[in-house]
């Protein structure tokens, strides 16, 4: 019986005003621990609202002590997500023709459908090379994206994966490596793009990072996330399956993103900079 059918008919049964109405309706209890209901997809785990909440307290607070696992962020993005947000950002994704075939073919982004060899290969300055050149450089791989496990729905849990396996190519193309100065300026560029909450609560790692960086990050970098977040168009809804050969300048054109300063060239002067000044002192 399809979903429509079974949610009238248990409608129908709640309101008839007949006798065997208690026994229908102490069949259906209420979602608990004890009474989970049925995963909506493989790997689903049904949350009440009790346990989304301590497990958005709980990653969140784990995530800001350690903000390399990656674990507790991928929780901290799903219990946060709903009911709301991400729905918002799959109506975004329905808005646009791409983003709906994107809904409808269902891309994954892994070493599978993404071969590094091939990429490698691509044009200079590609999408598909930059994003490749970009793996080797951070020593990172397609595959190392969780899966969804906490979104309900079933295609908002594939806009959720989506937006996860296409993290990488975001930094591909604002050029921002992965440690922690470049994530929390990813962070906030993502937040003005897709308004999920996770990206702006990451923000709070803001507090462990040393007097120049949290200044660097306030002064240029934080300003660049949020302007280039709001202007630029939905990342959700690129086909980066169909851009691999386009040249990355002319991608960041069509979407509206400037690029940031380097980070790693500003972090090298920096230390180049520290070290002349220690050996003058020593002098």
């Amino acid at each position: 019986m399809p979903r429509r059918q079974k949610d009238l008919a248990l409608l129908q049964s709640i309101l008839r005003p007949t006798s065997s109405s208690f026994s229908q309706q102490s069949f259906v209890r209420e979602h608990s621990v004890l009474n989970r209901p049925p995963p909506n997809y493989p790997g689903h785990v049904p949350l009440t609202l009790i346990e989304r909440s301590a497990l958005a307290i709980g990653s969140a607070v784990t995530s800001l002590l350690n903000p390399r696992r990656a674990d507790m962020i991928a929780a901290l993005g799903e219990a946060t997500a709903q009911p709301f947000f991400i729905t918002k950002l799959r109506n975004r994704m329905l808005a646009s023709s791409t983003g709906r075939r994107i809904l409808r073919d269902r891309p994954r982004v892994t070493s599978k459908t993404m071969l590094l060899k091939h990429l490698r290969k691509l044009p200079e300055n590609s999408v598909g090379r930059t994003y490749a050149a970009w793996l080797d450089r951070e020593g990172v791989s397609p595959d190392t994206r969780d899966s969804v496990r906490y979104i309900d729905n079933e295609e908002e849990a594939y806009v959720m994966q989506r937006y996860r396996e296409c993290h990488d190519f975001y930094h591909a193309v604002t050029g921002l490596p992965i440690f922690v100065e470049g994530e929390i300026g990813l962070k906030a560029f993502e937040f003005a793009n897709t308004g999920l909450p996770m990206t702006a609560l990451s923000l709070a790692a803001i507090v462990k990072l040393k007097p120049q960086e949290r200044q660097r990050m306030y002064n240029t970098y934080l300003p660049w996330a949020f302007s280039n977040g709001l202007k630029s168009a939905d990342l959700i809804n690129i086909y980066w399956e169909e851009e691999l050969e386009t040249d990355v300048n002319d991608l960041r054109a069509r979407l509206g993103i400037e690029p940031p300063p380097d980070l790693r060239e500003t972090r090298r002067k920096l230390r180049e900079a520290q070290k002349r000044s220690s050996k003058d002192k020593k002098a």
